[in-house]
């Protein structure tokens, strides 16, 4: 039992939640003259939680040998200011993989932040701006930052993500991994059965949660109509929560020993990937659209990136760590289809060196850039348009894996 509980010690008490480029400079800075509604270069803003600012998208992939095998970012990758050498909001980790820059003639801002919930806080001891108006000092609320950028630049498409972390989502992985390291194969203690994951499940709060996702989607209105613009001159894209684990029956990993924390990353019993899979992302998923359709917005588009990832998620047995599939570095022809898009579940002892224990269960890398182009996909040249994404193979001209919007 010792070195069972040691093990259990170096488990993450939080993890936050809910991956050509463009430098921060001319993502961030405004241009000399003022545009302002309907006039001059169009832009993409993106608001939201770490799904949307791109946690973990300076990583290509996962290794236990070495992180200078998967650093396709380096130490700007999070640096959003304007002159690239800090961030904006300290552990927003706005990453310079994440979806908010298009390209093509489209300038992108990412006014999202890792750790955000509809309604801006500060208990975790770093600042998180919600999607509300939040106004203290220089600090802001998305829908506040949105307001004042839309006034001077011509906005024709503002992207969220946002509910996972009210339905406090970070919170159950800590506690799945913990059960997965605490208790053995022959008397397992799941989470699935935890006040942790019941409260969040249940049925009041999931009406809560919801309601709270639709005042964030009403908050993104009242912001651009503030800034001059009519309901119609813009576009709300409604994106959703990618399944980051599969179900269990697709895992590489025995849940017998510690392999599949210790090696995987994804120390999740079999029972519990299967309830994250078959109930708590349908849930978290189904209450956006929902809130969608409760916040009698008539310009809404949906984006579906629920099954982009599929065959790609952490542990399944169709990708694995570059070291498995015999890959020197993320750069080898190929590594895109070979190597997982989410990033491992990292606890204490296995977030030294650059990795961040909140960059756990993200896309990583190639999870941003498939989702910037689904995203591209949906923006449809200024004509916004609702569907589901797909991976094919592949990389195209931008880098980027080939995606698919039907």
């Amino acid at each position: 039992m010792p070195r069972l509980t040691a093990r259990v010690a170096k488990v993450a008490a939080t993890l936050l939640l809910p991956a050509s480029l463009l430098s921060a400079t001319s993502l961030m800075a405004s241009p000399a003259h003022a545009d302002g509604p309907g006039s001059g270069t169009p832009w993409m803003v993106t608001v939201g939680d770490s799904y949307v600012s791109g946690e973990a998208g300076r990583w290509a992939g996962n290794s236990n040998s070495g992180e200078s095998l998967i650093d396709a970012g380096g130490s700007a990758t999070y640096f959003d200011n304007a002159t690239h050498t800090a961030e904006t909001i300290n552990r927003c980790h706005r990453s310079t993989a994440a979806e908010a820059y298009l390209g093509g003639g489209v300038s992108g801002l990412n006014l999202a932040c890792s750790g955000a919930m509809v309604n801006t806080t500060t208990s975790s001891g770093y600042f998180k701006p919600g999607i509300d108006f939040y106004s203290s000092g220089s600090n802001q609320g998305q829908a506040l930052m949105l307001q004042g950028f839309a006034a001077s630049h011509n906005v024709k498409a503002v992207t969220i993500g946002i509910g996972g972390n009210d339905f406090n989502f970070a919170a159950i992985v800590t506690q799945c991994v913990q059960d997965f390291l605490a208790s053995p194969s022959w008397f397992k203690d799941y989470c699935k059965d935890d006040a942790v994951v019941t409260n969040a499940m249940a049925a009041s709060n999931v009406a809560a949660v919801r309601a709270r996702i639709a005042t964030a989607f009403q908050n993104v209105r009242t912001a651009m109509r503030n800034a001059g613009y009519a309901d119609n001159a813009w576009t709300l894209i409604v994106q959703n929560v990618p399944s980051p684990l599969a179900t269990s029956s697709v895992y590489r990993y025995s849940e017998s020993g510690y392999t599949r924390q210790n090696t995987g990353g994804c120390g999740f019993w079999n029972a519990d990937a299967d309830y994250a899979y078959n109930t708590i992302l349908p849930t978290i998923n189904n209450a956006i659209s929902g809130a969608a359709t409760d916040s009698g917005l008539t310009n809404i588009k949906t984006l579906n990136v629920t099954s982009a990832f599929a065959g790609r998620r952490l542990c399944e047995n169709t990708v694995g760590l570059l070291e498995e599939k015999g890959l020197s570095s993320w750069q080898v022809a190929g590594a895109v289809d070979k190597t997982e898009w989410v990033n491992q579940i990292r606890t204490v002892s296995t977030a030294s060196g650059n990795y961040y224990i909140q960059e756990s269960l993200h896309p990583n890398y190639w999870g941003q850039l498939a989702l910037r182009n689904c995203l591209r996909q949906a923006y449809n040249a200024g004509t916004p348009r609702s569907g589901t994404c797909t991976h094919g193979t592949g990389l195209n001209a931008n880098g980027e894996p080939n995606m698919t919007l039907s």
